[in-house]
């Protein structure tokens, strides 16, 4: 299959393969020296990446200060993405998207961030304690004041995406969407594809798990998110590793990486759908941008479904603490 040009977002055109910038910062393990990940980001826009994701959660704010940092002085080479709503106090996580909130959260992310305008600003989570109109209303006040180009919602289900859109139009949805999880085929990705909304998939190379490099999650650090999540457990990973394996030898077969297969096979999902794999590593950052170009038979993006899917793996993308803040549609036998 040919490669894949610049897709729209918020009306704009950018490269399909975005940057996920959250592990620079958190969630991963430790992440690298300050001048390690200044040196990524900047090669990462040197490469052609044109589409940085942040979030005011990440680190505690630390990742929007680090892009302020690294690449603000190259601002009118990227097009910027941030979120809020997610209320992370301790040990204790919640959700909070009312009006006062949203207002709040954004004037701190651009203090961060050290910009006056933010291109797409995302809902991290959705909020049953606020009215969809008045949550929207408050972006779209935001939009009007110039601090915002256009809002976005992250791991909404569709009904709710349509509520919101009917208000004002949605620019992008961004869910967890990968091989290994499916959620947004239950309503999400027709939707969008229904109503132009762009599909930005987080965690496209299952949080690692197609990147050819993981084979023992129990060496990984105390910290580090996936040591939470059940896909990763004793039980489910060796079930799981045996899959990947298989996936891994068709890759092989093709000349591609496990991670351009899988990141290719969500582009191939739809002619609006963009991936933000994130890393700590330059040679993966250069590897998953290929992902867009590289020559992949068509038989092999179907295989390749066949192979990983959500009947073929062990265990929910999430611990029992996080799920009940996911409104996107779950499986039944989830």
């Amino acid at each position: 299959m040919a490669g894949i040009a610049k897709r729209e977002i918020a009306g704009r055109a950018v490269h399909p393969v975005g940057l996920g910038c959250m592990n620079l910062s958190w969630a991963y393990g430790t992440p690298p020296e300050h001048d390690v990940k200044v040196e990524l980001l900047n090669k990462a826009l040197d490469l052609g990446y044109d589409h940085l994701d942040t979030a005011n959660i990440y680190g505690g704010g630390k990742n929007e200060e680090l892009l302020a940092d690294a690449v603000m002085h190259r601002r009118d080479e990227f097009f910027l993405a941030s979120k809020c709503g997610i209320v992370v106090d301790g040990a204790k996580r919640g959700v909070s998207c009312a009006p006062d909130s949203i207002a709040e959260n954004l004037d701190k992310s651009l203090q961060r961030l050290k910009t006056d305008h933010i291109d797409l600003f995302y809902m991290h989570r959705f909020d049953p304690k606020v009215p969809i109109a008045d949550s929207v209303g408050a972006m779209v006040r935001a939009m009007e004041a110039g601090k915002i180009g256009a809002y976005g919602v992250s791991e909404w289900n569709a009904a709710h995406i349509r509520e919101a859109h009917a208000v004002h139009p949605v620019a992008a949805v961004q869910p967890e969407y990968s091989l290994w999880t499916r959620n947004v085929e239950l309503g999400v990705l027709d939707t969008c594809k229904e109503l132009g909304i762009a599909l930005v998939a987080f965690s496209s190379t299952g949080r690692g798990a197609f990147g050819g490099v993981l084979r023992d999650p129990s060496t990984l650090e105390e910290k580090d998110l996936r040591t939470m999540m059940p896909r990763f457990n004793a039980e489910n990973w060796p079930k799981n590793l045996k899959v990947i394996e298989q996936f891994e030898a068709l890759a092989k077969e093709v000349g591609v990486t496990p991670a351009q297969l899988a990141n290719r096979w969500v582009l191939e999902q739809g002619d609006n759908c963009h991936v933000i794999p994130g890393t700590t590593s330059i040679a993966h950052m250069e590897e998953n941008f290929h992902a867009a170009t590289v020559d992949i038979p068509a038989d092999a993006i179907a295989r390749a479904g066949e192979i990983v899917n959500h009947s073929t793996v062990h265990g929910h993308r999430y611990h029992d603490a996080i799920r009940p803040t996911i409104d996107t549609e779950e499986f039944e036998d989830a």
